[in-house]
């Protein structure tokens, strides 16, 4: 688990874009509870290899909103943690797919085992992302999706 941490972390612009260092899951939670920098939004679309709009329709924001909260404030709970979830799933394609060109790829094909949609476009709910986790699960450990 501190592995995967260590990965999500790293997605979500490590402790420079953080601005602290989150050496637990612990402190991941208070750091979400109070908010991501908004820097994390830049760095995770950096990361993710997503344009804004890719990246608002996965965390169920609008373009507009999340444009708005590049500039100001910190970020809110639910947007802090539903950019925790993506980067979660993007740090375990990378993971289960060995690379992370083709982990980008995946996550923004459309997937029959996920009725036709894109991985990333099935993140704007918990149950999508589990979905998601599910079938990186099954190519990482020899089954088809």
């Amino acid at each position: 688990m501190a592995n995967e941490l260590r990965a999500v972390v790293e997605e979500l612009g490590g402790k420079q874009t953080l601005g602290r260092t989150l050496a637990t899951e612990r402190d991941m939670r208070e750091a979400i509870r109070e908010g991501f920098p908004p820097a994390v939004v830049e760095e995770l679309m950096r990361t993710s290899g997503l344009t804004l709009k890719e990246l608002a329709t996965a965390l169920d924001l609008s373009p507009r909103s999340l444009q708005r909260r590049r500039r100001t404030g910190r970020l809110a709970r639910y947007e802090s943690d539903r950019l925790y979830r993506l980067a979660r799933i993007v740090a375990l394609a990378d993971e289960f797919l060995g690379d992370h060109e083709r982990a980008i790829r995946w996550l923004k094909r459309p997937n029959r085992a996920l009725g036709g949609i894109a991985p990333v476009a099935a993140l704007d709910t918990e149950l999508g992302a589990r979905q998601v986790e599910n079938i990186l699960g099954r190519i990482a450990y020899g089954g088809v999706s």
